[in-house]
């Protein structure tokens, strides 16, 4: 029979590693290459803020609101930062999307998407 402090060890061993793949989870998304679209709402983002067609934000599933990422098209080498501001995308295989405006500088807007990678800033 264990004692009560044998199961709050557990318990905060359970909560520590927990945070632990959060954080790796997280790293990871911000490291990562796939594919982006872009998209051009005018309604709110996930984080509250109005969308912005002409800034320089994006979408992901996971990272949080304000994290800045340099963003690399692997199809001609063009980067922007962006600022994660809303959550998606909801298609599968994507990793980002992107507003309007950062697609314009990635030179992505006729196709509709294209190969990124990503790295935090």
């Amino acid at each position: 029979m264990k004692t009560l402090n044998q199961t709050a060890l557990v318990a905060v061993t359970i909560a520590a590693g927990l945070m632990v793949g959060a954080s790796a989870t997280s790293a990871t998304a911000a490291g990562q290459c796939g594919r982006a679209s872009w998209y051009a709402l005018h309604s709110r983002t996930a984080s509250g803020e109005r969308m912005n067609p002409s800034a320089l934000t994006a979408a992901h599933r996971t990272l949080p609101f304000g994290t800045k990422l340099r963003v690399t098209n692997q199809n001609n080498g063009r980067s922007v930062v962006v600022r994660i501001n809303d959550r998606g995308p909801f298609i599968r295989g994507r990793v980002l999307d992107l507003s309007k405006g950062a697609a314009g500088q990635l030179g992505f807007i006729g196709s509709g998407h294209t190969s990124v990678c990503m790295a935090r800033v």
